[in-house]
């Protein structure tokens, strides 16, 4: 398959130029993309590339149905610290992580490049192309690149009803919640499991398989749903194997201005509380304290005194608004330039790191009650942002079969996609409204958590940045069924038999996926440092558009580790063609006794 994303893709053409004409080379220009099955081509154009890095660079921009690729048609310097010949210049953008397309300058203007389309992107990119200002030039380009970039808005399927991909397997059966439950040792003698939910009566944006208490009825649920904010009641995440903590989710309670009560709610978390005679169960409310009293004009609110033996602890991670401003200013200090001489007040100045922060020290102090043998209750407003993140990142460091390469599917997979967070509404696929206040990285703040993570404890992860990179380009780009709709009532069986899941990608490809230095520790829980001193920002994700800052490289073990699986997959290819070649010698060769003794194949070794 082809990659998602590639912003400077350089091919050298000192040699290439001395053998073949300008006018060729702009016919063949797009002869070799590669196409996924079932792209189309929707329309080609002779176009210039305002780039910010370098000056403006002509060539030709093919737009289908998944993608706006751009390849330069004149030989472009390199950005230092780069040393190689001139390159030619390629973009590669899926038209799923476009944000916003806006023309640029109108048919008077003046000034050279002034004329064009500027591109807002989810992927901390923006692109500008010129055009000639004679005829409307930029008429079909913008209203066929509008039109396939927000296919929602204009009644078409995503690229992800469309792509005809096949994979050896089917990622779909990667998570299923009975087999989960199991691998945790559920159901026992505290905690069962119920099929209340499974027309999605009792919560609509909850998966059809719940954990709830031994001890609690159908018509308990049903009692408590009434009393949490859309119907989300707390329900087991996590069970600890020895201890029997666990960790529960749900939404804010409907206490409201007038400050109700509900006994069965009440009642209800005491039995989450008795399951393992935890003394106080702890309530972790994601928001700040000002947040949840100010919920309560709004009808939610939170636990009171009223409810007996828990305590309530308020983790002060800021709402889904302030995380979009942030994200929103780190991309204007590192697109398109770094200021090195004013970096650090810059990056302060946005927060991010701070967030990050919060969200990282909540997770702990979850996983730490857990451990020390507390059963706690997580929540935030509704129950499908900050809760995710903090529920699936203290999942991380407790149990280490979610550092699995398949064990994170999993996970995301059950707190984020099953439990209901709202990808389409915080992403906005195929959406052209770009303005929409539901729009907020919260998922792609849980992932830098857990780059964090990887950067502080090295040999404790199956798998690599890479697919930290994949599954945030795969986020946007709407190629895969995995991350589309609000919820799983919403995500219909349509979705598993029309669409292709990411992980059929991931797991068919694993080895590009696993991290050398992995060392299985069962039974290690992860307590990372979460102080300014030691995060970092994630610049191989947040910066990687800019060619002026130098990449993270590869450790040299690691460098050298794929280079010899690169070389061992050489030569087996190479055994078996030889072998293949024997094979078919052997069977062409007539059945006479021959005087010429036979001749010895050499043995193939390999370095490994």
């Amino acid at each position: 398959m082809a990659s998602p994303v590639s912003v400077y893709s350089p091919t050298p053409m000192a040699d290439r130029f001395s053998s073949t004409s300008r006018e060729s080379l702009k016919m063949e220009l797009l002869a070799d993309v590669s196409l996924l099955p079932g792209e189309e081509r929707i329309i080609d154009k002779d176009i210039i590339y305002v780039c910010p890095f370098n000056r403006a660079v002509k060539g030709k921009v093919l737009i289908t149905n998944y993608r706006l690729y751009f390849k330069s048609s004149e030989a472009v310097s390199p950005i230092k610290p780069c040393r190689v010949c001139d390159v030619v210049m390629a973009l590669d953008v899926p038209l799923g992580a476009i944000c916003r397309v806006e023309k640029m300058g109108g048919a008077s203007s003046r000034g050279e490049n002034s004329y064009g389309l500027e591109i807002t992107c989810k992927d901390m990119r923006n692109l500008r192309f010129a055009l000639k200002q004679e005829g409307h030039s930029r008429r079909d380009i913008f209203e066929l690149l509008f039109k396939h970039a927000f296919p929602l808005s204009h009644g078409l399927p995503l690229f992800a009803y469309m792509s005809q991909e096949k994979y050896g397997e089917n990622g779909w059966n990667i998570y299923k919640p009975m087999d989960e439950f199991r691998r945790q040792g559920l159901p026992n003698s505290k905690w069962r499991v119920t099929f209340i939910n499974n027309n999605y009566e009792v919560c609509d944006t909850y998966p059809t398989i719940l954990a709830v208490p031994v001890k609690s009825k159908d018509e308990d649920l049903r009692r408590v749903a009434a009393f949490r904010s859309r119907g989300r009641i707390p329900v087991l995440s996590w069970i600890h194997r020895e201890n029997q903590a666990v960790i529960a989710r749900c939404s804010q309670p409907l206490v409201g201005m007038s400050g109700k009560r509900n006994k069965d709610d009440e009642r209800y978390l005491d039995m989450i509380r008795e399951a393992n005679n935890t003394e106080k169960l702890t309530i972790y409310d994601a928001r700040p304290s000002v947040n949840a009293v100010a919920n309560k004009a709004t009808g939610g609110g939170y636990e009171g005194d009223e409810y007996q033996n828990a305590e309530l602890v308020f983790l002060d991670i800021q709402n889904i608004h302030v995380m979009r401003e942030s994200l929103k200013k780190l991309k204007d200090i590192v697109y398109p330039n770094v200021e090195e001489s004013h970096w650090l007040s810059s990056l302060e100045s946005t927060h991010w790191l701070e967030h990050v922060k919060l969200v990282l020290s909540g997770a702990i102090q979850v996983a730490d009650k857990v451990s020390s043998g507390n059963s706690v209750v997580v929540h935030c407003s509704d129950g499908w942002d900050r809760t995710a993140q903090l529920t699936s990142l203290a999942m991380l460091m407790l149990d280490s079969h979610y550092r699995t390469l398949r064990g994170f599917q999993v996970l995301i997979e059950k707190e984020w996609i099953s439990f209901g967070h709202k990808f389409a509404s915080r992403i906005g696929h195929g959406d052209k409204n770009h303005a929409d206040q539901d729009r907020s990285p919260i998922f792609v703040q849980f992932i830098d958590c857990v780059w964090q993570m990887t950067k502080q404890f090295p040999t404790a992860f199956e798998f690599n940045e890479r697919l930290l990179l994949t599954i945030l380009d795969h986020l946007y780009s709407c190629c895969f069924g995995t991350f589309l709709y609000n919820c799983e009532s919403a995500r219909d069986q349509h979705v598993r038999s029309k669409t292709v899941s990411l992980w059929s990608l991931v797991n068919s490809r694993m080895e590009i996926y696993l991290n050398p230095f992995y060392t299985p520790e069962s039974g290690r829980v992860l307590y990372p440092v979460a102080s300014m001193r030691h995060l970092e920002l994630w610049v191989t994700y947040y910066i990687r558009w800019n060619p002026r800052i130098r990449q993270q490289q590869q450790s040299p073990v690691e460098q050298r580790y794929m280079e010899l699986l690169a070389l061992r997959d050489e030569y087996l290819k190479k055994l078996e063609e030889l072998q293949q070649s024997s094979s078919s010698r052997l069977a062409n060769t007539p059945n006479t006794t021959s005087s010429t003794p036979p001749q010895p194949y050499t043995e193939l070794h390999t370095p490994l």
